[in-house]
């Protein structure tokens, strides 16, 4: 076994446990966030060209029938009627077939195929690709690039140190509306503070897929720390919300529609703001609203300044 083989399956292998003891433990948000990344590092190794793998095209196989597992498991975990459908002790039996990939030899135990790797697109970069949208999802156009490094999906930033007289903000995002909600898959959401020509002001930070989907909302309930103190950010910038999700068809996660909020409405409390039809518009010129029913992006901030 090669030294990059082998650090590969013990990172799998600790990534796995890891997932399978916040399951076992109750602790269900984190134990999804730990499968959904997972199985997307399982997914890219099953499709790279076999000149850059570690794996024969068959261990391939299997490690992809895995990352399918997994996510049928973080499936489970999101629904409350589907925690049957793929139990924990189900999961339990694949760890050591990861952790032998190289001399696993028999049937796989269960009747599942590979899914698509799905492709993570930053902020605009899908409006450049050609695919057909459906009513809610308008034209094409570009987005403006990030100046900042790209990111895993899923991490958030912590809390800037504090520093006298100054304002740093929390957003909480409660919730999203939409008439399709329960259809979304892996839906998360791209937050941004942008300056009047759309330059980033701050890191980009994605949350983790949304907690839970219900009637018409998708539920997060996550803290975002936006990385800059309030009186440090330039005037007429804004912080963007974009909500995206997972088109299985086109193979990619796209952005549905988005959110801004404009520093006048920085104020402790809960805030409604409304959504808008892609492509985003970072410069705030032209804006379609996304749909005429009262569905909303559901925030509270939370200042904190000494």
């Amino acid at each position: 076994m090669s030294e990059a083989a082998r650090s590969l399956l013990q990172r799998w292998g600790a990534s796995f446990r890891k997932g399978t003891d916040f399951d076992s433990w109750g602790q269900l948000v984190e134990a999804i966030d730990e499968y959904q990344i997972l199985a997307r590092h399982l997914q890219k190794e099953a499709q790279s060209q076999h000149n850059n793998s570690e794996f024969t095209e068959d261990q391939k196989k299997t490690i992809a029938k895995i990352a399918t597992c997994l996510e049928l498991r973080s499936a489970a975990l999101q629904s409350a009627q589907s925690q049957d459908e793929f139990k924990l002790e189900d999961l339990k039996k694949l760890e050591p077939i990861l952790k032998n990939i190289l001399t696993y030899n028999k049937e796989f135990p269960f009747d599942v195929q590979p899914v698509p790797l799905r492709k993570i697109l930053a902020p605009g970069e899908e409006e450049h690709l050609e695919f057909e949208e459906d009513d809610e999802e308008g034209g094409a156009g570009a987005g403006s690039p990030d100046s900042f490094p790209a990111r895993v999906p899923g991490t958030l930033l912590p809390r800037l140190p504090s520093e006298p007289g100054m304002t740093l903000l929390t957003i909480n995002i409660e919730k999203i509306g939409l008439k399709d909600a329960g259809q979304c898959i892996d839906p998360y959401i791209t937050v941004s503070v942008k300056d009047l020509n759309g330059i980033d002001l701050t890191p980009v930070q994605d949350t983790p897929v949304a907690l839970r989907k219900e009637d018409t909302y998708v539920h997060f309930n996550v803290d975002i720390e936006i990385q800059k103190h309030i009186e440090k950010l330039t005037k007429g910038a804004a912080i963007f919300f974009e909500f995206k999700h997972y088109k299985p068809k086109k193979r990619f996660t796209s952005t549905k529609c988005f959110a801004f909020m404009e520093m006048d409405e920085i104020k402790p409390g809960a805030i409604v703001i409304e959504l808008y039809k892609k492509p985003t518009d970072f410069k705030r010129k032209k804006l379609q609203l996304l749909t005429k029913k009262p569905l909303y992006l559901h925030l509270h901030q939370t200042l904190h300044k000494e």
